[in-house]
Protein backbone atom coordinates (compact mmCIF):
# COMPACT_ATOMS: atom_id res chain seq x y z
CA UNK A 1 0.00 0.00 0.00
CA UNK A 2 1.09 3.53 -0.75
CA UNK A 3 1.90 5.62 2.34
CA UNK A 4 -0.81 8.16 3.18
CA UNK A 5 -0.21 11.64 1.87
CA UNK A 6 0.85 14.18 4.45
CA UNK A 7 -1.82 16.56 5.62
CA UNK A 8 -1.26 20.30 5.69
CA UNK A 9 -0.99 20.18 9.51
CA UNK A 10 2.04 17.84 9.56
CA UNK A 11 4.00 19.34 6.67
CA UNK A 12 7.09 21.37 7.49
CA UNK A 13 7.01 25.13 6.87
CA UNK A 14 9.44 24.71 3.95
CA UNK A 15 7.21 22.08 2.31
CA UNK A 16 4.18 24.32 2.68
CA UNK A 17 6.12 27.28 1.25
CA UNK A 18 7.27 25.31 -1.79
CA UNK A 19 3.76 23.95 -2.44
CA UNK A 20 2.24 27.41 -2.30
CA UNK A 21 4.99 28.83 -4.52
CA UNK A 22 4.44 26.06 -7.09
CA UNK A 23 0.78 27.05 -7.34
CA UNK A 24 1.75 30.61 -8.26
CA UNK A 25 1.97 30.26 -12.05
CA UNK A 26 3.47 33.64 -12.84
CA UNK A 27 6.03 33.31 -10.07
CA UNK A 28 6.96 29.77 -11.15
CA UNK A 29 7.30 30.85 -14.78
CA UNK A 30 9.49 33.78 -13.73
CA UNK A 31 11.67 31.48 -11.64
CA UNK A 32 12.02 29.10 -14.62
CA UNK A 33 13.03 32.03 -16.87
CA UNK A 34 15.65 33.13 -14.35
CA UNK A 35 17.02 29.58 -14.26
CA UNK A 36 17.30 29.60 -18.07
CA UNK A 37 19.10 32.96 -18.02
CA UNK A 38 21.56 31.84 -15.37
CA UNK A 39 22.25 28.55 -17.16
CA UNK A 40 22.94 30.49 -20.37
CA UNK A 41 25.19 32.88 -18.45
CA UNK A 42 27.08 29.99 -16.84
CA UNK A 43 27.73 28.30 -20.20
CA UNK A 44 27.82 31.46 -22.31
CA UNK A 45 30.72 30.19 -24.45
CA UNK A 46 28.60 27.23 -25.57
CA UNK A 47 25.26 29.01 -25.99
CA UNK A 48 26.65 32.05 -27.85
CA UNK A 49 26.74 31.59 -31.66
CA UNK A 50 30.13 33.35 -31.77
CA UNK A 51 32.93 34.10 -29.34
CA UNK A 52 33.18 37.40 -27.51
CA UNK A 53 36.17 38.59 -29.58
CA UNK A 54 34.80 37.55 -32.99
CA UNK A 55 33.99 40.39 -35.39
CA UNK A 56 33.44 40.98 -39.09
CA UNK A 57 33.81 44.61 -40.16
CA UNK A 58 32.29 43.78 -43.55
CA UNK A 59 28.94 43.35 -41.77
CA UNK A 60 28.97 46.28 -39.38
CA UNK A 61 25.46 47.29 -38.32
CA UNK A 62 24.05 44.23 -40.05
CA UNK A 63 20.29 44.02 -39.26
CA UNK A 64 18.73 40.98 -37.57
CA UNK A 65 18.26 37.99 -39.86
CA UNK A 66 14.91 36.19 -39.60
CA UNK A 67 15.09 32.40 -39.37
CA UNK A 68 13.22 30.38 -41.99
CA UNK A 69 12.16 26.74 -41.75
CA UNK A 70 11.27 24.19 -44.39
CA UNK A 71 11.12 20.42 -44.28
CA UNK A 72 13.60 20.20 -47.14
CA UNK A 73 16.26 22.60 -45.85
CA UNK A 74 15.53 22.79 -42.11
CA UNK A 75 16.52 26.00 -40.36
CA UNK A 76 18.05 28.58 -42.68
CA UNK A 77 18.67 32.31 -43.00
CA UNK A 78 19.02 34.28 -46.18
CA UNK A 79 22.41 35.71 -47.10
CA UNK A 80 22.60 39.49 -46.64
CA UNK A 81 24.31 41.42 -49.43
CA UNK A 82 25.82 44.76 -48.44
CA UNK A 83 25.13 47.75 -50.68
CA UNK A 84 27.05 51.03 -50.26
CA UNK A 85 25.61 54.20 -51.80
CA UNK A 86 28.51 55.96 -53.57
CA UNK A 87 26.92 59.38 -53.08
CA UNK A 88 25.57 59.35 -49.52
CA UNK A 89 27.80 56.51 -48.27
CA UNK A 90 24.68 55.00 -46.75
CA UNK A 91 24.99 51.31 -46.00
CA UNK A 92 22.08 48.94 -46.61
CA UNK A 93 21.67 45.19 -46.58
CA UNK A 94 19.46 43.22 -48.95
CA UNK A 95 18.49 39.61 -48.30
CA UNK A 96 19.38 37.27 -51.11
CA UNK A 97 16.47 34.82 -50.95
CA UNK A 98 18.17 32.57 -53.50
CA UNK A 99 21.08 31.82 -51.15
CA UNK A 100 20.11 29.93 -48.01
CA UNK A 101 22.58 29.62 -45.16
CA UNK A 102 21.93 26.38 -43.24
CA UNK A 103 21.74 26.51 -39.47
CA UNK A 104 22.06 23.72 -36.96
CA UNK A 105 22.31 22.82 -33.31
CA UNK A 106 25.57 21.70 -31.68
CA UNK A 107 27.56 22.81 -34.72
CA UNK A 108 31.28 23.41 -35.05
CA UNK A 109 32.34 27.04 -34.88
CA UNK A 110 34.87 29.38 -33.33
CA UNK A 111 37.03 27.56 -30.74
CA UNK A 112 36.75 28.59 -27.10
CA UNK A 113 37.52 27.35 -23.60
CA UNK A 114 34.45 26.43 -21.58
CA UNK A 115 34.76 27.88 -18.05
CA UNK A 116 38.23 28.94 -19.23
CA UNK A 117 39.30 25.32 -18.81
CA UNK A 118 37.87 22.92 -21.43
CA UNK A 119 38.80 23.56 -25.10
CA UNK A 120 35.75 23.13 -27.34
CA UNK A 121 34.39 24.38 -30.65
CA UNK A 122 30.75 23.26 -30.40
CA UNK A 123 28.03 25.92 -30.25
CA UNK A 124 24.40 25.45 -29.33
CA UNK A 125 23.17 27.22 -32.50
CA UNK A 126 25.06 28.52 -35.48
CA UNK A 127 25.90 28.16 -39.16
CA UNK A 128 26.28 24.54 -40.22
CA UNK A 129 29.66 24.77 -41.94
CA UNK A 130 29.60 21.15 -43.11
CA UNK A 131 26.35 21.60 -45.06
CA UNK A 132 27.59 24.96 -46.31
CA UNK A 133 30.77 23.37 -47.64
CA UNK A 134 28.74 20.60 -49.29
CA UNK A 135 26.91 23.31 -51.24
CA UNK A 136 30.20 24.83 -52.41
CA UNK A 137 29.88 28.01 -50.32
CA UNK A 138 32.50 27.38 -47.66
CA UNK A 139 34.28 30.65 -48.55
CA UNK A 140 31.15 32.78 -48.91
CA UNK A 141 31.84 36.01 -47.00
CA UNK A 142 28.11 36.59 -46.52
CA UNK A 143 27.56 33.22 -44.82
CA UNK A 144 27.01 34.84 -41.42
CA UNK A 145 24.27 34.55 -38.84
CA UNK A 146 23.10 37.57 -36.84
CA UNK A 147 19.86 36.71 -35.06
CA UNK A 148 19.76 40.07 -33.24
CA UNK A 149 21.94 42.03 -35.66
CA UNK A 150 25.50 43.33 -35.38
CA UNK A 151 27.12 46.40 -33.84
CA UNK A 152 29.46 48.89 -35.47
CA UNK A 153 32.36 46.45 -35.39
CA UNK A 154 30.37 43.58 -36.89
CA UNK A 155 30.13 41.74 -33.56
CA UNK A 156 27.14 39.51 -32.96
CA UNK A 157 24.74 41.25 -30.58
CA UNK A 158 23.17 37.99 -29.39
CA UNK A 159 26.55 36.50 -28.49
CA UNK A 160 27.55 39.62 -26.59
CA UNK A 161 24.20 39.60 -24.78
CA UNK A 162 24.81 36.04 -23.60
CA UNK A 163 28.37 36.87 -22.54
CA UNK A 164 27.14 40.04 -20.84
CA UNK A 165 24.57 38.04 -18.88
CA UNK A 166 27.39 36.31 -16.99
CA UNK A 167 28.68 39.66 -15.71
CA UNK A 168 25.39 41.47 -15.11
CA UNK A 169 23.63 38.55 -13.45
CA UNK A 170 26.62 37.54 -11.35
CA UNK A 171 26.93 41.09 -10.02
CA UNK A 172 23.42 40.69 -8.60
CA UNK A 173 24.19 37.32 -7.01
CA UNK A 174 27.54 38.29 -5.48
CA UNK A 175 26.10 41.55 -4.19
CA UNK A 176 23.22 39.57 -2.69
CA UNK A 177 25.67 37.37 -0.75
CA UNK A 178 27.54 40.38 0.64
CA UNK A 179 24.24 42.11 1.43
CA UNK A 180 23.04 38.96 3.23
CA UNK A 181 26.16 38.82 5.43
CA UNK A 182 26.11 42.52 6.32
CA UNK A 183 22.33 42.74 6.74
CA UNK A 184 21.95 39.65 8.93
CA UNK A 185 25.07 40.35 11.00
CA UNK A 186 24.52 44.06 11.69
CA UNK A 187 20.72 43.80 11.84
CA UNK A 188 20.96 40.84 14.22
CA UNK A 189 23.41 42.63 16.50
CA UNK A 190 21.27 45.76 16.45
CA UNK A 191 18.09 43.92 17.44
CA UNK A 192 19.60 41.40 19.88
CA UNK A 193 22.17 43.51 21.74
CA UNK A 194 20.31 46.83 21.66
CA UNK A 195 21.57 49.81 23.63
CA UNK A 196 24.45 51.81 22.22
CA UNK A 197 25.18 49.31 19.45
CA UNK A 198 21.58 49.55 18.28
CA UNK A 199 21.73 53.35 18.20
CA UNK A 200 25.04 53.37 16.34
CA UNK A 201 23.95 50.90 13.66
CA UNK A 202 20.58 52.60 13.16
CA UNK A 203 22.20 56.02 12.77
CA UNK A 204 24.59 54.60 10.14
CA UNK A 205 21.60 53.09 8.31
CA UNK A 206 19.76 56.41 8.38
CA UNK A 207 22.78 58.27 7.00
CA UNK A 208 23.15 55.78 4.13
CA UNK A 209 19.42 55.88 3.35
CA UNK A 210 19.45 59.69 3.38
CA UNK A 211 21.98 59.82 0.54
CA UNK A 212 20.42 59.98 -2.96
CA UNK A 213 21.11 56.65 -4.59
CA UNK A 214 21.98 57.64 -8.16
CA UNK A 215 24.45 60.43 -7.24
CA UNK A 216 25.99 58.07 -4.69
CA UNK A 217 26.48 55.43 -7.40
CA UNK A 218 28.06 58.04 -9.67
CA UNK A 219 30.38 59.19 -6.91
CA UNK A 220 31.48 55.63 -6.16
CA UNK A 221 32.02 54.95 -9.86
CA UNK A 222 34.09 58.10 -10.31
CA UNK A 223 36.47 56.93 -7.56
CA UNK A 224 37.69 53.95 -9.60
CA UNK A 225 40.97 54.82 -11.41
CA UNK A 226 40.92 54.43 -15.18
CA UNK A 227 44.06 52.25 -15.15
CA UNK A 228 42.54 49.52 -12.98
CA UNK A 229 42.21 46.08 -14.53
CA UNK A 230 38.70 44.95 -15.62
CA UNK A 231 38.68 42.30 -12.87
CA UNK A 232 39.46 44.90 -10.19
CA UNK A 233 36.75 47.22 -11.45
CA UNK A 234 34.26 44.33 -11.50
CA UNK A 235 35.08 43.44 -7.90
CA UNK A 236 34.87 47.07 -6.74
CA UNK A 237 31.52 47.67 -8.48
CA UNK A 238 30.10 44.57 -6.81
CA UNK A 239 31.31 45.61 -3.36
CA UNK A 240 30.16 49.21 -3.84
CA UNK A 241 26.63 48.10 -4.73
CA UNK A 242 26.55 45.84 -1.68
CA UNK A 243 27.73 48.52 0.73
CA UNK A 244 24.71 50.70 -0.03
CA UNK A 245 22.12 47.92 -0.36
CA UNK A 246 22.31 46.09 2.99
CA UNK A 247 20.32 48.64 5.01
CA UNK A 248 16.85 47.37 4.03
CA UNK A 249 17.67 43.79 5.04
CA UNK A 250 19.24 44.98 8.30
CA UNK A 251 16.04 46.82 9.21
CA UNK A 252 13.96 43.70 8.50
CA UNK A 253 16.27 41.48 10.58
CA UNK A 254 16.32 43.98 13.47
CA UNK A 255 12.52 44.14 13.60
CA UNK A 256 12.17 40.35 13.58
CA UNK A 257 14.84 39.90 16.26
CA UNK A 258 13.13 42.46 18.50
CA UNK A 259 9.87 40.50 18.18
CA UNK A 260 11.43 37.07 18.78
CA UNK A 261 14.22 37.58 21.31
CA UNK A 262 11.84 37.34 24.30
CA UNK A 263 10.04 34.23 23.05
CA UNK A 264 10.07 31.19 25.32
CA UNK A 265 12.44 29.13 23.19
CA UNK A 266 14.99 31.97 23.05
CA UNK A 267 14.83 32.54 26.81
CA UNK A 268 15.11 28.79 27.42
CA UNK A 269 18.21 28.58 25.21
CA UNK A 270 19.88 31.38 27.17
CA UNK A 271 19.00 29.74 30.50
CA UNK A 272 20.51 26.46 29.29
CA UNK A 273 23.81 28.24 28.77
CA UNK A 274 23.74 28.86 25.01
CA UNK A 275 26.01 31.69 23.88
CA UNK A 276 24.52 34.87 22.50
CA UNK A 277 25.84 34.05 19.02
CA UNK A 278 24.18 30.61 19.12
CA UNK A 279 20.87 32.04 20.30
CA UNK A 280 20.96 34.68 17.59
CA UNK A 281 22.09 32.66 14.57
CA UNK A 282 20.92 29.17 15.57
CA UNK A 283 17.52 29.88 17.13
CA UNK A 284 16.30 33.35 16.09
CA UNK A 285 17.48 33.97 12.51
CA UNK A 286 16.21 30.59 11.12
CA UNK A 287 12.73 31.54 12.33
CA UNK A 288 12.31 34.09 9.55
CA UNK A 289 14.60 32.72 6.82
CA UNK A 290 11.79 32.92 4.26
CA UNK A 291 11.46 36.66 4.84
CA UNK A 292 15.20 37.10 4.35
CA UNK A 293 15.03 35.20 1.05
CA UNK A 294 12.15 37.37 -0.14
CA UNK A 295 13.97 40.58 0.78
CA UNK A 296 17.12 39.47 -1.03
CA UNK A 297 15.18 38.36 -4.09
CA UNK A 298 13.46 41.72 -4.40
CA UNK A 299 16.79 43.51 -3.88
CA UNK A 300 18.74 41.83 -6.69
CA UNK A 301 17.05 43.87 -9.50
CA UNK A 302 18.24 47.10 -7.90
CA UNK A 303 21.82 45.83 -7.92
CA UNK A 304 21.60 44.78 -11.57
CA UNK A 305 20.21 48.20 -12.47
CA UNK A 306 22.99 49.85 -10.47
CA UNK A 307 25.66 48.05 -12.47
CA UNK A 308 23.85 48.88 -15.70
CA UNK A 309 23.63 52.59 -14.87
CA UNK A 310 27.29 52.85 -13.85
CA UNK A 311 28.50 50.96 -16.92
CA UNK A 312 26.21 52.91 -19.27
CA UNK A 313 27.66 56.18 -17.98
CA UNK A 314 31.22 54.85 -18.30
CA UNK A 315 31.83 54.89 -14.54
CA UNK A 316 31.50 51.19 -13.85
CA UNK A 317 32.63 48.27 -15.97
CA UNK A 318 34.54 49.16 -19.11
CA UNK A 319 35.53 47.35 -22.31
CA UNK A 320 36.87 44.73 -22.93
CA UNK A 321 34.47 43.48 -20.24
CA UNK A 322 31.07 42.72 -21.78
CA UNK A 323 27.99 43.49 -19.71
CA UNK A 324 24.54 44.75 -20.57
CA UNK A 325 25.45 48.21 -19.32
CA UNK A 326 28.64 48.28 -21.39
CA UNK A 327 26.68 47.26 -24.48
CA UNK A 328 24.25 50.12 -23.94
CA UNK A 329 27.10 52.61 -24.28
CA UNK A 330 26.57 52.28 -28.04
CA UNK A 331 23.06 53.69 -27.55
CA UNK A 332 24.09 57.07 -26.16
CA UNK A 333 23.67 58.60 -29.61
CA UNK A 334 19.97 58.87 -30.42
CA UNK A 335 20.68 59.04 -34.15
CA UNK A 336 22.48 55.70 -33.95
CA UNK A 337 19.56 54.17 -32.06
CA UNK A 338 17.12 55.52 -34.64
CA UNK A 339 18.99 53.85 -37.49
CA UNK A 340 19.97 50.66 -35.67
CA UNK A 341 17.28 49.94 -33.04
CA UNK A 342 18.50 46.38 -32.44
CA UNK A 343 21.33 47.85 -30.37
CA UNK A 344 18.71 48.31 -27.63
CA UNK A 345 18.37 44.54 -27.24
CA UNK A 346 20.05 44.61 -23.79
CA UNK A 347 17.12 46.71 -22.55
CA UNK A 348 14.74 43.83 -23.30
CA UNK A 349 16.93 41.39 -21.35
CA UNK A 350 17.20 43.82 -18.44
CA UNK A 351 13.43 44.36 -18.31
CA UNK A 352 12.72 40.61 -18.48
CA UNK A 353 15.23 39.93 -15.71
CA UNK A 354 13.90 42.68 -13.44
CA UNK A 355 10.28 41.61 -13.95
CA UNK A 356 11.17 37.96 -13.36
CA UNK A 357 12.89 38.77 -10.08
CA UNK A 358 9.95 40.92 -8.97
CA UNK A 359 7.32 38.31 -9.88
CA UNK A 360 9.33 35.51 -8.25
CA UNK A 361 9.86 37.67 -5.18
CA UNK A 362 6.15 38.45 -4.93
CA UNK A 363 5.35 34.74 -5.20
CA UNK A 364 7.87 33.96 -2.46
CA UNK A 365 6.39 36.68 -0.29
CA UNK A 366 2.91 35.18 -0.70
CA UNK A 367 4.25 31.69 0.00
CA UNK A 368 6.30 32.74 3.02
CA UNK A 369 3.21 32.47 5.26
CA UNK A 370 1.96 28.98 4.33
CA UNK A 371 -0.64 28.89 7.10
CA UNK A 372 -2.48 31.96 5.84
CA UNK A 373 -5.90 31.67 4.23
CA UNK A 374 -4.86 33.40 0.99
Amino acid sequence: MNPPEKTEAVRSPWELTLRRFARHRLGSASFFLLCVLYVMALGCEFFAPATREWQDLRHSYCPPQPIHFSWADGLTVGALRRLDNPVTFARTYVEDAGVKIPLGFFVHGEPYRLFNLIPLDRHFLGVNRERLAARGRADDADAVFYLLGADKYGRDVLSRLIYGARISLSVGLISMVITFVLGVLLGGISGYVGGGWDNLIQRVIEVINALPQLPLWLALGAIFPADWSPLTVYFCVTVALSLISWTGLARVVRGKILALREEDYAVAARLLGASHARVLFRHLVPGFTSHIIVTLTLGVPGMILGETVLSFLGLGLRPPIVSWGVMLQDCQNLQTVGHYPWLLSPVLFIVLTILSFNFAGDALRDAADPYSDR
